[in-house]
């Protein structure tokens, strides 16, 4: 009981020394403040970006692999002349790694023409995706449908003239009308929508199915110059639930370097391109700006440790004569101490707590003034409050050392 009895006095004399010394000690407290926001700030929004840009990796499948001509990179030194002459993926290559491979649920051709018109009567969307796709499309990619059905497999084998339209699109042609059974243009044939995907809403990657109209790619065929560089030809991969993303990965190269007639040693004509490249590309990005966070941040609380410590001090000097008295009374060495260190925490904790708020209200006017919403965890919170221990810790040691080695005779006379 004797320490919540030490916990309380100190945070009742540390009150008492803001409530006397307002301005001096909302000063001192300013650097633990601007610390704690500077690194809880940028972690929040690290961690809020981190969270969309995963979620948006993560819809395009952490067992998904992509065949394509142009290998995924993002640093400086691109060799891009490496792979201008690779061959575009092609229906062959399609076809036949479909009758061989063994560890996928879905293998699909796919292709993409964007900014293209589609109309219903006197309405008209612009600025639209056409995607056209082989049959397993819904087993490469995860979509929901609101209204409607998928393609049937003599549909997407046989080029049938149907659809499938993204919510915005169904919205703006039909303004709130039941889409599925009406007959759309685009391209120049009209088509007829078979079903509506479910709104997802835009995100960080935007592969948002929300402006996409999805089509057969045998009826592309006959509309489209399927394997022109431009709409950016590509076969997705998606692997068995019960098979490693290495052994599908292992499987394809194999497959493609048979297909394509590759001798041994020599190097592949494609790209098997995964959403773990930009996972991890995404660590190291998010591992400098905490970095960058933890070094601005560092200053202005090595700053405000400094503070602390100069507030103790001067604390312990005010109250020279207390402590002898308190000595004299039989208060053991220990009891000063703590009641110190335990006054240097309930000042820091008091700062990192404005720091905090600090946070959260940023926070809120972000998200009151954009889409964009920060979210300040409970792993920050208790990150903010952990660092303002410590920072209490260190700073309240020496003065309350000093403190508890006082001759109480001494003390009193003082």
């Amino acid at each position: 009981m004797i320490i919540f009895r030490l916990i309380g006095e100190s945070f009742r004399f540390a009150f008492d020394a803001l409530r006397q010394n307002k301005l001096r000690t909302m000063l001192s407290l300013l650097a633990i403040t601007i610390g704690i926001f500077t690194i809880i700030a940028v972690f929040s929004a690290v961690d809020t970006f981190r969270g969309k840009l995963q979620a948006s990796v993560d819809k395009l499948g952490s067992n998904t692999i992509y065949i394509q001509k142009w290998p995924w990179s993002f640093g400086d030194n691109y060799p891009w002349w490496k792979y201008m002459n690779r061959p575009q993926p092609s229906l062959r290559d399609f076809e036949a790694l479909r009758e061989r491979i063994e560890n996928a649920q879905g293998v699909t051709f796919e292709i993409s023409a964007s900014d293209r018109v589609i109309k219903y009567r006197s309405n008209s969307v612009e600025g639209i995706s056409v995607w056209a796709a082989s049959h397993d499309f819904n087993k490469t990619w995860n979509f929901e449908l609101q209204d409607g059905r998928y393609f049937t497999e003599n549909e997407s084998k046989n080029g049938s003239p149907v659809c499938i339209l993204g919510s915005d699109i169904a919205d703006g042609l039909f303004n709130g009308d039941a889409a599925v059974g009406k007959q759309v243009q685009i391209l120049g044939r009209r088509l007829t929508v078979i079903g509506v995907f479910k709104k997802e809403g835009e995100d960080m990657l935007g592969t948002s199915l929300d402006k996409n109209v999805n089509i057969p790619i045998a009826f592309a065929k006959g509309v489209l110059d399927i394997q022109n560089e431009r709409y950016g030809p590509q076969i997705t991969v998606r692997g068995k639930d019960n098979v490693s993303l290495e052994e599908v990965e292992s499987e394809l190269k194999g497959l493609m370097r048979s297909i394509h007639r590759i001798k041994p040693g020599k190097e592949e004509d494609f790209a098997l391109n995964k959403t773990t490249i930009i996972s991890n590309q995404l660590d190291s990005m998010f591992k400098m700006v905490n970095i960058a966070g933890w070094v601005i941040g560092g200053f202005s609380i090595l700053v405000g440790g400094f503070s602390i410590a100069n507030i103790m001090f001067v604390s312990v000097k005010e109250r020279t004569n207390i402590i002898g008295i308190q000595k004299s009374l039989g208060a053991k060495n220990y009891f000063i101490l703590l009641q110190f260190i335990f006054e240097s925490i309930s000042l820091c904790i008091l700062g990192g707590l404005l720091g905090l708020l600090l946070v959260f209200l940023l926070a809120l006017g972000i998200g009151a003034a954009t889409d964009f919403h920060i979210i300040l965890g409970l792993n920050n919170i208790a990150l903010g409050i952990g660092i303002s221990i410590i920072i209490g810790t260190i700073s309240g040691f020496w003065p309350a050392y000093a403190a508890s080695r006082l001759d109480p005779v001494e003390a009193i006379r003082s």
